[in-house]
């Protein structure tokens, strides 16, 4: 088992910044990666981010790229989303996710992951 602990939501002006975390505990040995998903109000569930651990590969939706940036710590159990530029459309709760599936890397989809945080909420003002 793998348990999921976000923080770092909160509420923003457009344009400010922030930054999520996630702390894995519990059979953090077996996680192949981790990434980052959001939900907002009457949508379904989207991919933000994910990181792979073996070689460090991220990959983000393009809503993501040249904004948000995945990182992870040196012991890979907890997952950052630093978050810039910030617009009223990123609002959201955004969830972590690990994957502990083997030989398998993390992908887009929230299949592609087994284990879920309960969320941080993000709201965007403009």
């Amino acid at each position: 088992q793998v348990q999921l602990v976000e923080s770092g939501g909160g509420l923003v002006q457009a344009g400010g910044s922030l930054r999520l975390s996630c702390a894995a505990s519990g059979r953090t040995f077996s996680i192949n990666g981790m990434g980052w998903f959001r939900q907002a109000p009457g949508k379904e569930r989207e991919f933000v981010s994910s990181i792979e651990w073996s070689g460090s590969t991220t990959e983000s939706s393009d809503f993501a790229k040249g904004r948000f940036t995945i990182s992870g710590d040196n012991a890979k159990t907890t997952v950052y989303l630093q978050m810039n530029s910030l617009k009223p459309e990123d609002t959201a709760v955004y969830y972590c996710a690990a994957d502990v599936t083997p030989s398998r890397a993390p992908g887009r989809f929230l299949d592609d992951f087994d284990y879920w945080g309960q969320g941080t909420q993000v709201t965007v003002s403009s």
